[in-house]
């Protein structure tokens, strides 16, 4: 692999990580709720979800998954409703002033468990899955080793995922002194959780590369 092919790959995969997506509401929306130092768990869950999706894409699974109907079909789904559940579990979480730190969902959620709900969301992102395969291809040079290939490609996404899911947890959890009633709180809520469950909705009509 040539630098200038590795720049390149760098190019795509910022814009990729930078426009919004599941993973940057979830980022902004446990940002504002938990910090950016307790978010950092969700980003963590985020990036094993994309190590899988990447090892997916490499591995050549992904693309026997976007030729099946019915296993595309299926992991879009669940990705789907997943993201629906989450909103809805945002939309309803009780709103508390009494603490900064606490606003939004409370108590909260364990380390394992924001690593979870990092972790799925991107592993049942189809779109996820669809960038990848499409994407990776385009990168690696058949004339070499796929895998130290795969591995810098897969060490570059993720290095890049974490800086702006941090960035976008920072940013949110810069804006919590705006949030200190239980009215601000509830309105962040709603707001996150609609947008995911928007999310959600919109992934039952991603189509398959090859449909």
């Amino acid at each position: 692999m040539s630098f200038a092919t590795w720049i390149a790959f760098v190019i795509a995969g910022t814009l990729i990580a930078v426009s919004p997506g599941s993973g940057a509401i979830l980022s902004m929306s446990h940002g504002l709720a938990y910090g950016v130092r307790k978010a950092s768990a969700t980003v963590l869950g985020l990036q094993l979800g994309l190590v899988l999706v990447l090892v997916i894409a490499g591995a050549g699974v992904g693309s026997l998954l976007l030729a099946s109907e019915t296993a595309f079909t299926v992991v879009k789904v669940v990705g789907a409703l997943y993201l629906i559940w989450l909103g809805i579990s945002q939309w309803r979480s009780k709103a508390q002033a009494s603490s900064i730190s606490t606003a939004g969902l409370a108590p909260h959620p364990t380390f394992g468990r924001r690593v979870l709900t990092g972790f799925l969301t991107n592993a049942t992102n189809p779109k996820g899955i669809i960038f990848m395969v499409a994407v990776l291809p385009q990168f690696i040079a058949q004339d070499a080793p796929v895998l130290p290939q795969l591995a810098i490609l897969g060490v570059t996404m993720v290095s890049i995922d974490t800086t702006v899911m941090h960035g976008y947890a920072l940013l949110a959890s810069s804006m919590q002194r705006w949030f200190r009633d239980a009215r601000a709180v509830k309105m962040q809520n709603r707001f996150f959780g609609a947008v995911l469950m928007v999310i959600g909705t919109l992934l039952f009509f991603v189509k398959r590369s090859h449909a």
